[in-house]
C-alpha cells in the first residue's frame, strides 16, 4: 500500500466515524510511516513532535488504535508489556517474527507455509481461518558469547 492510498484509507476510516483529519493526527500519520523498523508509541511521539510539537501524548494513544482500525499499522505485542507498531506494507500476513530476547528488535522474515499450515490444521477441525501469527523468541549468539549484539538499535 503507497503512502498515499494509506493516507486516503485513514481519512476515510476517521470520516466513517465521525472523527476530524487534525494537523496532529496528520503529523502521527506522517511519523508512522517514516519508520523503517518496528517503532513504540513513545519513539512515535518524538517522531510526530519534530513534525507538530503540538502532538501530545494523549493524541498519540488515541490515534494508534484508529490507525490499527484502519488497517494501516499492523500490531505487534512481542509480550514486553510495551506494543510496537508497523505500517501494514503489501498486506502480505505470510511474515514469521523473531524477536531477539536479548535487545526486543523485531526482524520480520517471509514465511510461505504459515498459508498451507494454518488451512490445514483448521480444516481437521472443520474451521476456517481467519488470521495467524507466528512469532519466535530467539537470543542473539554473538551477544551470549561477547557481550555485544550486533543487532541493537542505536540510540
Amino acid at each position: 500500500m503507497s503512502i498515499d492510498d494509506a493516507r486516503e484509507k485513514f481519512q476515510a476510516y476517521l470520516a466513517g466515524r465521525g472523527l476530524r483529519v487534525t494537523e496532529q493526527r496528520l503529523a502521527i500519520f506522517k511519523a508512522a510511516f517514516a519508520q523503517k523498523e518496528h517503532f513504540t508509541a513513545d519513539v512515535l511521539l518524538e517522531c510526530a513532535r519534530k513534525i507538530d510539537d503540538s502532538v501530545s501524548r494523549a493524541t498519540v494513544y488515541r490515534t494508534l488504535p484508529l490507525m490499527t482500525g484502519s488497517h494501516i499499522l499492523r500490531e505487534v505485542d512481542i509480550g514486553s508489556g510495551e506494543k510496537f507498531y508497523l505500517p501494514a506494507g503489501t498486506g502480505n500476513t505470510q511474515v514469521a517474527q523473531v524477536v531477539c530476547e536479548d535487545c526486543d528488535r523485531i526482524f520480520e522474515i517471509s514465511a510461505p507455509f504459515m498459508e498451507w499450515y494454518g488451512s490445514t490444521v483448521s480444516l481437521k477441525l472443520g474451521l476456517k481461518p481467519v488470521s495467524q501469527r507466528l512469532q519466535v523468541s530467539a537470543q542473539c549468539i554473538a551477544y551470549r558469547s561477547s557481550g555485544r549484539c550486533p543487532n541493537r538499535r542505536k540510540s
